[in-house]
């Protein structure tokens, strides 16, 4: 019977290695989607970053007094780009990173919240073309920004769950797949800028 020996060996080495191939390419194509559901988030987020210097100007030459709010605004948008220039490869799984990077976005939605606060004082502004369009611009970016999160958050906490499941957890410490970080809800919920429509409001705005 000696003779099977090496042939279990043998078998029992093949099929190790054959279940670790498979354990690490899942985990890979797992860590690839949080990758390109983040890509998606970074997407987003600049999209919003370049819509907020016409939108700034815009109301600046309507509101021309209100400089503490554009500062703000400018202040915020600085911020964004000073996190986003630091280069961190795996923000996600770096929670001080994370947490920078999402006070950094906090801050920029609080500060255009201000500023479309602003731009409510002032009739003519709303009335003008360029505004709406930037209104509708930023409003279409808000929600995709809400969605990328969400959709970051679905495909991280996949990810989050697999790796800690055994045997895959094994697989995750060896080669060194970390947790992902995930946005908070309740952040996003109060944090993102609200636009009004409502044609109403604006007539009576500029009657009053």
């Amino acid at each position: 019977m000696k003779r099977w020996v090496p042939i279990a060996v043998v078998v029992f080495v093949v099929a190790m290695v054959a279940w670790t191939a498979s354990g690490y390419n899942a985990l890979v194509r797992l860590d690839q989607g949080v990758s390109s559901a983040w890509g998606q988030v970074e997407n987003v987020y600049q999209r919003r970053a370049d819509l907020v210097p016409n939108l700034v100007e815009t109301v600046k030459a309507a509101a021309a007094f209100e400089k503490d709010t554009f500062t703000a605004v400018a202040n915020a948008r600085a911020q964004v780009g000073q996190v986003s220039a630091a280069g961190v490869e795996k923000i996600t799984s770096d929670p001080a990173a994370m947490a920078k990077f999402q006070q950094a976005q906090d801050g920029l939605s609080a500060a255009l919240s201000r500023l479309l606060v602003v731009s409510e004082r002032y009739p003519d502004l709303k009335a003008t073309a360029g505004f709406r369009d930037l209104q509708v611009q930023l409003e279409g970016t808000e929600n995709r920004i809400n969605q990328a999160r969400r959709d970051y958050n679905s495909v991280a906490t996949d990810y989050n769950r697999s790796i800690r499941r055994f045997p895959r957890s094994v697989l995750a410490g060896v080669f060194g797949f970390d947790r992902q970080d995930l946005f908070e809800a309740d952040d996003e919920d109060r944090d993102s800028p609200t636009v009004d429509f409502d044609n109403g409001d604006d007539e009576e705005d500029g009657t009053g």
